[in-house]
């Protein structure tokens, strides 16, 4: 049976916290639902047409993760099971929800790069560093970096994410201190690597991924989505070649078709045609499989 494609979501009863470009978050009093839309975007718009499957794929991916890395950190995730109050919603939230604990968000994204790619990429060629990183003169796109860079960016709540240093992070107007940068600095860059090392046994290779992290009860956590295509750039290995921008496993077909349509890139968006809807669908549900070692079909 085809899955019907949820672009947003309404609980009679639930108070809604925030709507974002993918996740619609309740308050449930001391926690918070996740709930993990089909919702896609691209050039900084939310596109009409959803992609089925996608906020399942999503949270799936984002369980594996946070279990894997509980050896490196705390995190926000308590289940993703649906509360039995909701179950007259089971049909719209179950496999795309998740239970999570409140936290203080830290106002910054935590990005970690191991391959020189995507915005990366363009600012190394304009300086030979990135993010304020020098690196080696004469490095390809996509090239491997002898070891990973922790490159911090403003969160944003419509447009891009704006890069700043690790000291702007730290010691700058808003910044979270420097122990804390540190802390988070280290921890992102540990579990970016164990991602990493394990990915590329499941013929899969994580070029770079960002991290959000919140306080609670004064210790940093991990929250939000953790290593899914939509915070990630995995490439398949068999695809990788230095000097190009190998497939990835995400929205590609997506970008690649608004480019081709001619649109300006001003709202609204143009809805998808099926074959890129179908084709992206694909991609993702590939990820899960890949990338999970449970032995379930994806959605």
């Amino acid at each position: 049976m085809k899955e019907s494609v949820v672009l947003q979501t309404s609980i009679p009863g639930l108070k809604l916290w925030r709507r974002g470009k993918v996740r619609d978050v309740y308050d449930l009093g001391d926690k918070l639902l996740f709930v993990a839309t089909d919702r896609i975007s691209a050039f900084d718009s939310i596109l009409p047409t959803g992609i089925p499957g996608k906020g399942r794929v999503l949270t799936q991916l984002s369980a594996f993760w946070f279990a894997r890395m509980l050896k490196i950190t705390p995190h926000h995730l308590i289940s993703t099971s649906l509360p039995a109050e909701l179950s007259a919603h089971k049909d719209t939230l179950e496999g795309r929800s998740m239970v999570v604990m409140k936290t203080e968000p830290v106002a910054f994204e935590c990005v970690v790069r191991g391959y020189l790619a995507g915005s990366g990429w363009e600012d190394y060629k304009k300086t030979g560093a990135v993010c304020g990183i020098a690196l080696p003169k004469g490095l390809q796109q996509s090239q491997e970096l002898e070891k990973p860079i922790f490159t911090p960016a403003t969160k944003a709540e419509t447009g891009h994410d704006i890069n700043v240093s690790f000291e702007v992070m730290a010691n700058g107007s808003g910044g979270v201190g420097q122990k804390l940068a540190e802390t988070l600095r280290d921890r992102s860059i540990a579990i970016y690597t164990e991602a990493r090392a394990y990915a590329r046994t499941r013929g899969i290779l994580l070029a770079d991924t960002k991290f959000e992290w919140g306080i609670r009860d004064g210790k940093p956590i991990l929250i939000d989505e953790c290593l899914t295509p939509d915070s990630s750039r995995f490439w398949p290995a068999d695809g990788y070649r230095v000097g190009i921008s190998p497939p990835s496993f995400d929205k590609q077909f997506v970008r690649d078709w608004l480019i081709s349509s001619g649109w300006d890139r001003n709202p609204p968006a143009p809805p998808l045609p099926s074959e890129v809807v179908e084709r992206t669908a694909a991609r993702y549900r590939e990820a899960l499989e890949r990338l999970s070692a449970e032995t379930r079909r994806a959605p």
